[in-house]
């Protein structure tokens, strides 16, 4: 239904709302078009904070020509400009992330060993924690990025949230650069306070005899190189979880994809792919840990007595196993210094029906799962492709969300206007309700002098606010594309239907035939019986 040519006809001109002369352009135009946006998205965004060219706005004055820049405001919010503004913004995040790392491509300047201060006086670990500018620019966009969330969880709750798998992928991203920065954050506080008690009280950084032991304790991990930090340091753990987030960032990447012909298929192969590894690490784990353990109870007890660590202990049964898949362990791992043969044989057998029933058994059972996968895709690649389009069309269909991270920090006179049409709302139905309450008290007789205080009331409020602009039976504008798109469908199968139906005058032709036909039949038999 969503591939039919119909349905992806209407799709395609909401998709290009208001700019249906940008729909008929050659490719070049288009990239054109978006290397444009992405130049000037700061100013376009400005020209939306003067004049967003809300709905309210457009249907009270409706004859108003409306100006220049309320004229671009109203394409901003069209699902094409959105979907570019939003992709370019998210673009040019990832090459904040490759700036970032960029002064570090050829090597660093200090050696782990080594230590490097600008002035004497200078604690090694205030350098090392101070953010840089790209790093600040990071922090914006990934601020902005969580507000976008924000209104998202807020707009469609938390179990419609949950729901889609890239939103899961969106809230791991932003809470890992979080818990980062927050760790960086932490380190470069204990750094400065250190720095300003050396300066306040004159203290040498570097450790002479003279100075007090618990001092020189404290500053260690602050003036001495990396090779002697604790491993539990907040900077340390900070740049793993920043590592892990960038990963998780550039694979973000595939979330808009499908809106290429090309690569939108290859997406959802590779969706369709880690769903078989997800099915396929259910029989590779009971296998894998039922080695593992296997292995550790039959070395464990001959640590030291073997020519590598493999198998004695839980790690080093892990490892051996584990990179065994790919070829990178050795059979030496079962060998043992002592002559303890039957150990020795029993570890070889293990360790052969391991690496038979892991590498030749499971891997090709896992191989030839993703290829039936991409077998059933490539069969129906324009129909699913097509899908998979839709879906990425429809999510920026909806009113709201706008300008992107992290222009969205800001807010426009359209959000002032917004928040004060909601508590007006909420005033009125709170006015509303306690009016009601009234009456009720005054047809029962309970009405005091006094009046009485709703213990429900705060509760009442927090979800007349929630409720707010959104009341209860107005469809959405999803709600509205698909219940027209629904009809359509069922319009034209009633048409379909009623031209393949045989009425009543077509029937009573058939039976003549029929009879026609029997009538002539029996005269031939007749005429030759007669001849016989």
């Amino acid at each position: 239904f969503v591939a039919h040519p119909n349905c992806q006809q209407q799709l395609l001109t909401i998709w290009y709302e208001h700019l249906s002369g940008l729909r008929q352009q050659s490719v070049a135009v288009k990239c054109l078009t978006v290397f444009g946006v992405t130049l000037g998205l700061p100013f376009l965004a400005i020209a939306y904070w003067i004049a967003p060219c809300s709905k309210h706005a457009r249907s009270k004055s409706v004859e108003s020509k409306p100006s220049g820049a309320s004229e671009l405001g109203h394409i901003l919010r069209s699902p094409f400009m959105k979907f570019v503004a939003h992709a370019m913004s998210f673009t040019i995040f990832l090459g904040l992330l490759v700036l970032n790392a960029s002064d570090r491509f050829e090597g660093v300047k200090n050696l782990p060993n080594e230590t490097i201060t600008d002035h004497p006086r200078q604690i090694f670990r205030v350098k090392t924690t101070q953010f840089s500018w790209t790093e600040l620019l990071i922090m914006k966009w990934i601020l902005g990025m969580i507000w976008s969330e924000c209104k998202e969880i807020w707009e469609e709750g938390p179990r419609e949230y949950v729901l889609h798998l890239w939103n899961l992928l969106d809230f791991g991203m932003l809470s890992i650069f979080v818990a980062s920065f927050t760790a960086r954050f932490m380190a470069f506080l204990k750094a400065r306070e250190a720095q300003q008690y050396v300066d306040q009280n004159h203290v040498p950084v570097h450790y002479s005899g003279g100075m007090l032991k618990f001092l020189w304790c404290l500053f260690l991990g602050l003036i001495s190189a990396r090779n002697r930090w604790l491993p539990s340091d907040p900077q340390i753990i900070s740049e793993g979880l920043y590592a892990i987030a960038v990963v998780l960032s550039f694979s973000r990447i595939a979330y808009i994809l499908p809106a290429n012909e090309s690569f939108g298929p290859l997406q959802i192969s590779l969706g369709r792919t880690v769903k078989d590894i997800f099915k396929f690490m259910v029989i590779f784990i009971m296998v894998f840990v039922a080695f593992m353990i296997g292995m550790f109870n039959l070395y464990s007890y001959y640590l030291g007595a073997k020519y590598n660590p493999a198998f004695t202990t839980v790690e080093e049964s892990f490892k051996t196993l584990f990179w065994s898949i790919f070829g990178l362990s050795e059979v030496i791992s079962v060998v043992l210094k002592y002559d303890h043969k039957f150990i020795e044989n029993i570890g070889y057998v293990l360790y052969g029906i391991y690496n038979v029933t892991m590498v030749v058994v499971l891997l090709n059972m896992l191989i030839a799962m993703i290829n039936n996968s991409y077998q059933e895709i490539e069969e129906d690649a324009d129909v699913e492709w097509k899908f998979a389009r839709a879906k990425l069309w429809l999510s920026y269909f909806d009113e709201g969300r706008t300008l992107p991270a992290p222009f969205n920090l800001v807010p426009s006179p359209k959000s002032f206007y917004y928040l004060t049409l909601k508590i007006k709302w909420c005033f009125i139905q709170l006015c509303k309700l306690k009016s009601k309450r009234c009456e009720n008290d005054l047809e029962m007789g309970m009405l005091n002098s006094k009046p009485k205080v709703c213990a429900n009331t705060m509760l009442h409020f927090l979800f007349v606010l929630y409720n707010a602009g959104k009341p209860i039976g107005k469809p959405t504008r999803y709600q509205k594309i698909m219940k027209r798109l629904i009809k359509r469908y069922v319009l034209k199968a009633q048409v379909d239907r009623e031209n393949d139906e045989v009425n009543e005058g077509e029937l009573k032709e058939i039976k003549q035939d029929i009879s026609s036909l029997r009538y002539e039949l029996l005269e031939e038999k007749s005429q030759a019986t007669g001849e016989l």
